[in-house]
């Protein structure tokens, strides 16, 4: 049995070996094809040391090249056999709605995307935190449920951004970008009474769109979490400005892209994509009234406190 086994694959073997010097530039060819999915598995995983000109995302690839390079190589007598497999496997992927061809190659876009633009992380946000301020009074102004908010931010939907829809993974950030850009283009900042910390509500503050720091976070928030997003609101010195949860690495070098290319092409022209790393790694953009795109500068860096609205 064990040398049938043998002979069939001495068999296969000759019959899939490619002559010199066709051999080498398959295996090349197969080499990065294998090596950019492999590639950015490992960039979307590993830490990101953040060297400069990105040096260690150059290093990471070519030690994977030479990786695969070195086990194609010590294969090389079953390389068409190889070859094969592959395609079949990203076909496969492609036609069952797994990891496939079309994969691939937006993965690759928007990581390469995402290099080119040099997005900018900000301190990571650790446990220990001040008391955030006046935090029962906040969140029982953050009026997601009531129809009036909700309705706003449905109508937000229709306005901006209905045209784009072949992103349907981050369709819900989109929609809630679309809330950002109705809301902070029509923002009018109002100072609080004199010695008085008013935080009006939600549903109060849209009647005008109109008030302070506070008052458009809440507002922020509110429509955020009424169609499914995930906001929390930043307090700072003097300053509290509303987040939203992008998630991983991967998903941000998605919005990057979105941002840069779809949504806010004008308004993030040559700027730079800000944003917070949290304890659990998540990533969370700013949405502040001074931002003209999602991920805009911040107004103030030093984080006090944190309010998550899950």
């Amino acid at each position: 049995m064990i040398q049938k086994a043998k002979l069939l694959f001495e068999e296969l073997s000759t019959k899939f070996q490619v002559k010199k010097p066709w051999d080498i530039v398959i295996i090349f060819a197969l080499n990065v094809l294998i090596t950019i999915p492999v590639f950015l598995i490992a960039h979307q995983n590993l830490i990101d040391l953040e060297w400069i000109w990105q040096l260690d995302r150059i290093i990471l690839f070519v030690i994977i090249i030479v990786i695969i390079q070195l086990i194609l190589r010590a294969m090389r007598k079953i390389t068409l056999l190889s070859v094969f497999l592959y395609f079949i496997i990203l076909f496969i992927g492609t036609v069952f709605g797994g990891y496939g061809f079309k994969s691939v190659f937006e993965d690759y876009k928007y990581m390469m995307y995402s290099m080119s633009e040099n997005p900018n992380p900000q301190d990571v946000i650790i446990s220990k935190l001040l008391p955030f301020p006046n935090k029962s009074e906040v969140l029982k102004a953050i009026e997601y449920d009531k129809p009036i908010v909700r309705n706003f931010a449905i109508m937000a939907t229709s306005k901006h951004f209905r045209g784009v829809k072949k992103y349907h993974e981050n369709y819900t950030l989109i929609q809630c970008f679309a809330v950002f850009k109705e809301i902070n283009s029509r923002w009018n900042y109002v100072s609080d009474p004199k010695d008085k910390d008013y935080i009006a509500t939600a549903s109060e503050s849209l009647r005008y769109l109109s008030g302070d720091c506070d008052d458009h976070s809440i507002l922020m928030a509110a429509c955020i979490k009424s169609i499914g997003g995930t906001p929390r609101l930043i307090h700072t010195d003097g300053h509290i400005y509303p987040e939203i949860l992008i998630g991983s690495k991967k998903n941000l070098e998605e919005i990057i892209y979105l941002i840069k290319q779809e949504l806010f092409v004008n308004e993030s022209k040559n700027q730079v994509i800000h944003y917070h790393i949290d304890e659990r790694g998540q990533i969370w953009l700013n949405l502040d009234y001074t931002a003209k795109y999602p991920g805009g500068p911040f107004m103030h860096e030093i984080i006090l406190g944190a309010l998550t609205l899950n």
